[in-house]
């Protein structure tokens, strides 16, 4: 198996000599300034948008993504809903890199690299749309996932920053009781049933449920369109690396 070294040599080799420079500053001893929201972060890539929210129709490819889902608004509800209604089991408590909460219900569409096919049956639509459009047009961060995500009533995110800035978080709002909303980076907005929210989760943010029912959304963790197709290689090579390391300590 080729290491480190070598899978990023090779990227060079095919995409140029500084085709992995952001990449080699962000991984640098004491990494680049970042805004002070964004200090919760484990790794800042230099050069992206130091923006917490994006228009999620502003990238053609992920806008694509945004009227697929948003098209499909009643379907994926009610699969949704006839899913939590009759196989409550197939939905987990979600386990965040700092936390687990039992409030905090998921249901995984794609995970660890590949589609979950166990909730094909459960949610087709949603399903078919995550397989068909983020993952293959190499949209989605195969470092990371898709999944609907429910807030009990009552529930709260506690306000935290996630581990980078390289890839970027779609909230598509499925099912939105009054009385919720997320602050990302100090501004609060509430989610739009049947719409996209779309946010750079390196700043800082926190979510809430005070409504009477609960609140579910589809996430998808995309790659950040300003990230090249050689920085995205190399990002899941690194990434990957260190998953195995702290795995075997």
């Amino acid at each position: 198996m080729q290491t480190t070294d070598e899978q990023f040599a090779a990227i060079r080799a095919e995409f140029g000599p500084d085709s992995l420079a952001r990449v080699e500053e962000m991984m640098a001893p004491g990494g680049i300034p970042r805004h002070p929201l964004q200090a919760g972060a484990k790794w800042i890539l230099p050069g992206i948008s130091q923006r917490p929210w994006h228009d999620p129709r502003s990238d053609p490819a992920i806008g694509s993504l945004v009227d697929a889902l948003e098209s499909a608004h009643g379907a994926i509800r009610a699969e949704h809903e006839r899913a939590w209604r009759t196989r409550r089991t197939a939905f987990s408590d979600y386990e965040h890199y700092l936390t687990r909460q039992d409030d905090w219900q998921s249901l995984y569409l794609y995970q660890d690299g590949q589609l979950n096919v166990a909730s094909a049956d459960l949610a087709p639509t949603a399903f078919g749309v995550i397989r068909d459009v983020a993952v293959a047009d190499s949209l989605i961060c195969p470092l990371l996932e898709s999944h609907f995500s429910t807030l009990l009533p009552g529930s709260r995110i506690a306000p935290h920053s996630d581990l980078w800035n390289f890839s970027i978080n779609l909230h598509f709002a499925v099912d939105i009781p009054a009385d919720c909303d997320i602050t990302v980076a100090g501004e609060t907005r509430g989610w739009e049933e049947g719409r996209c929210l779309l946010f750079d989760y390196s700043f800082e943010h926190h979510a809430e449920n005070r409504g009477d029912r609960p609140r579910t959304c589809l996430l998808v963790d995309l790659w950040h369109p300003e990230t090249t197709l050689a920085e995205r290689r190399a990002l899941t090579v690194l990434v990957t690396e260190v998953r195995k390391l702290l795995a075997d300590m």
